[in-house]
């Protein structure tokens, strides 16, 4: 969550804590990877606390090393029946077992534009690059663009894999096994590393922080973002649109974001008053009334079928348009392989902006490296 939702999350804590004043009830914010790994390291060793929100790929590993408890068993069908299971289910299953309960869906990847600066998004990929000469601007003649077409963390692999699927390729086969040395992510590659170098509409160096100070800042006109991002773009008085990512004009394909939902999972070592309590806990954070004050705040989808149909959420344009990426989006498979495939990833995908690969040498080193920790890991 950003800051804008966390205190929205503060706020929902705070009310709740009336009902069991004997308790404090707050919230600790880590980045994903590093709430995952302390959330793994306390639960380990028999804390950490009750709940954990995050994405779906959580699940995979949480439940291979126990640090999670089966839901099923303290929820009533009536309530979990409350919940979407359309475009994507909001309830998550691994094994058999429910493991977590989202409070929001999607979680996905859009092209975002300032309205200022872009009247109409681009529908293809040869669009992009063609108003992209016109976006980006070198205001003082030094050689380096002021302002760029577009900007976003294009060299983290969760931000990669939407052109993967939009050449046709996915990143493991029917089996389970990695796909990541395919044509599909060769010319994926090849497209991102010419937007930067060959058409220079993007910055040659931009992480997460950087791309969203960029577009902040009105020196980026687009940027690729989620739903996590634009109740800050609002707070800042940009005027957002939300459009599906350009279609790639070789196959005529949508890029496909990984889409999941996000919610809660219960702590394995919780048990007593304080599980009873937690429960009543997730069931107050995924009201119609405390989702609804998410949506108000940032465009994020509801996962309660009443929430989801509310006129807010339905006459939202931001919504309506993150909804449509939605629908073209690749379920984000709930596997602990799906760790080992980002981290197989990012060294030889990083390595090309570098100039320390090329795109086909990198496409290689990631099969290689995936199967290798798949391998290495599942021994």
């Amino acid at each position: 969550m950003r800051p804008a939702e966390r205190a929205v999350l503060d706020t929902l804590l705070q009310q709740f804590s009336t009902s069991y004043p004997q308790y404090r009830f707050s919230e600790l914010f880590y980045a994903p990877e590093e709430a995952r790994t302390n959330f793994i390291i306390s639960s380990l060793a028999g804390k950490g606390p009750a709940l954990i929100h995050g994405a779906s790929d959580n699940i995979g590993p949480f439940v291979e090393l126990g640090v999670i408890r089966p839901m099923e068993d303290l929820f009533s069908k009536q309530y979990l029946e409350g919940f979407i299971k359309k475009p994507i289910p909001a309830t998550t299953y691994f094994r058999g077992h429910l493991y977590q309960i989202a409070d929001r869906v999607g979680n996905h990847l859009c092209l975002v534009y300032n309205k200022n600066l872009v009247k109409k998004p681009p529908q293809t990929m040869s669009e992009l690059i063609a108003m992209g000469k016109k976006l980006t601007v070198d205001e003082n003649g030094d050689g380096r663009p002021d302002r760029y077409a577009i900007a976003w963390n294009y060299t983290e692999p969760f931000f990669f894999i939407p052109f993967i699927t939009g050449y046709g390729g996915w990143i493991f086969d029917k089996e389970g096994h990695p796909t990541l040395n395919s044509k599909a992510t060769l010319k994926a590659a090849q497209l991102i590393y010419d937007l930067v170098n060959k058409y220079k509409i993007m910055p040659k160096e931009c992480d997460y922080e950087i791309a969203n100070a960029l577009f902040k800042d009105g020196l980026s006109a687009m940027i690729i973002n989620g739903p996590w991002s634009w109740g800050t773009y609002l707070k800042n008085k940009i005027p957002i649109g939300i459009a599906r990512i350009p279609k790639i004009d070789e196959t005529g394909l949508w890029p496909a974001p990984l889409v999941s939902p996000m919610g809660y999972s219960i702590n394995a070592n919780l048990k007593g008053e304080k599980l009873k309590i937690a429960v009543e806990l997730v069931k107050y954070l995924t009201s119609k009334e405390s989702e609804l004050k998410f949506t108000r705040i940032g465009g994020s989808i509801p996962s309660l079928k009443s929430a989801f149909h509310d006129s807010l959420v339905q006459n939202n344009p931001i919504i309506r348009a993150s909804l449509d990426q939605l629908m073209v989006g690749r379920p984000m498979p709930v596997v602990t392989e799906m760790r080992w495939i980002f981290d197989a990833m990012r060294p030889a995908y990083q390595g090309i902006f570098t100039g320390q690969v090329t795109p086909g040498q990198a496409v290689e080193q990631m099969q290689k490296l995936a199967e290798k920790l798949i391998r290495e890991n599942r021994e």
